[in-house]
């Protein structure tokens, strides 16, 4: 890659436009998985450039997003409690839990910081060693590594102050749970190009082999999210289905190796719950016992009853590729990014976040 407008021009997305228009034949579904090609998709007006025949529906592939209310009530819980500093990234704040938020613990003098790095929160406890310093680790494959490295530095450091409440969940898993839902209607989907730069595209072989549904593996610019567009739809137009690579500026099959290595050594994988979808097998990551006091649900003994979600907001019908923002009946009325329902609209990834942001009030997205 020379420059980052070439994946932006306007001759590439116009000629990328006509070919898509000349290959569609039949009424195709296509999900992307990553709440930053939604916002890409949304931001740039390609939903209402594409043809008719094919539906775009937006996946669960924004982390913020699909951490369920228990999780965000641990995090809460731990900031609540006496000299414990509890560190998350910024889009984390504003979720609700069940009854308030991280930003309104903090608002009531809980010690919450905004970082920009797990390893900021492990400098942190190195400088405060009478004080616990927890991170709040969320994320998709993407962040894990970094997160995990995190729990390496401060081991390595002797750093027993820190730890993490980890909630970071995995692509494939999810996947396959919307292929098995009985409602599922996607015929193909747009992988996510950061995940697959750390776990390289070998696991999604037979999830495309098995579901007999074209992967295609793209960027998050207009001319990367068209292009991948355009091989899925030519893979369904032929009646093909394999996992394909768009994002091969970043993406090798094996992907990071040495990220990989390190998420070996720091997590196992666990099961996990999606919010809004519920427990997926095998779809997270969870500290690993040789690191166990680097683990905060261990090292605090949490024990949060199961919180019900939300029942207004439908980000489970969301990112199963059921229903669009707008069909929410709160969207833009009692779901609004000052006083969320839930967390789509609060994420700079969330799907309803990025509508209510290009779109306004509008009920007119594709």
């Amino acid at each position: 890659m020379k420059y980052l407008s070439e994946y932006r021009a306007p001759e590439q997305v116009a000629a990328l436009l006509k070919q898509i228009h000349a290959e569609t034949t039949r009424q195709w579904t296509l999900m992307e998985i990553c709440g930053g090609q939604t916002h890409s998709l949304v931001k740039n007006g390609l939903l209402e450039m594409l043809p008719d025949k094919i539906t775009m529906v937006h996946g669960p592939g924004c982390p913020v997003c699909v951490t369920p209310v228990s999780v965000i009530d641990e995090a809460i819980w731990l900031a609540s409690q006496p000299g414990v500093i509890l560190c998350s990234f910024g889009d984390m704040l504003r979720v609700p839990g069940s009854k308030i938020s991280l930003l309104e613990v903090k608002a009531r003098g809980g010690d919450v910081r905004m970082v920009y790095s797990p390893l900021e929160a492990v400098e942190l406890a190195k400088n405060n060693p009478d004080k616990q310093v927890v991170f709040f680790a969320v994320g998709f494959e993407t962040t894990a590594p970094a997160n995990a490295l995190s729990v390496v530095h401060a081991s390595k450091q002797n750093i027993q102050n820190y730890s993490i409440l980890a909630s970071h969940v995995l692509v494939p898993p999810a996947m396959e749970a919307i292929l098995s839902d009985p409602e599922n209607r996607i015929d193909a989907f747009l992988a996510a190009g950061h995940v697959c730069t750390i776990m390289g595209m070998n696991e999604y072989d037979p999830i495309a082999e098995k579901y007999r549904i074209p992967i295609v593996v793209t960027g998050f610019e207009p001319v990367d999210l068209l292009q991948g567009i355009l091989f899925a739809i030519r893979q369904l137009e032929k009646g093909e289905y394999r996992v394909e690579n768009q994002y091969t500026r970043y993406v090798q099959r094996a992907g990071n190796l040495l990220a990989q290595e390190t998420l070996k050594d720091v997590f196992d994988i666990s099961d996990r719950m999606w919010r809004g979808i519920g427990n997926i097998p095998n779809s997270g990551f969870e500290v690993k016992d040789i690191y166990r006091i680097y683990n905060a649900r261990e090292k605090f003994d949490i024990d949060i009853p199961l919180a019900e979600e939300n029942a207004a907001c439908i980000s489970g019908d969301i990112m199963k590729g059921l229903k669009k923002p707008f069909q929410c009946p709160n969207f833009g009325t009692a779901c609004k990014p000052e006083h969320p329902l839930g967390a789509p609209m609060v994420s700079s990834e969330g799907a309803c976040a990025a509508y209510y942001q290009y779109y306004g009030e509008e009920l007119t997205a594709k």
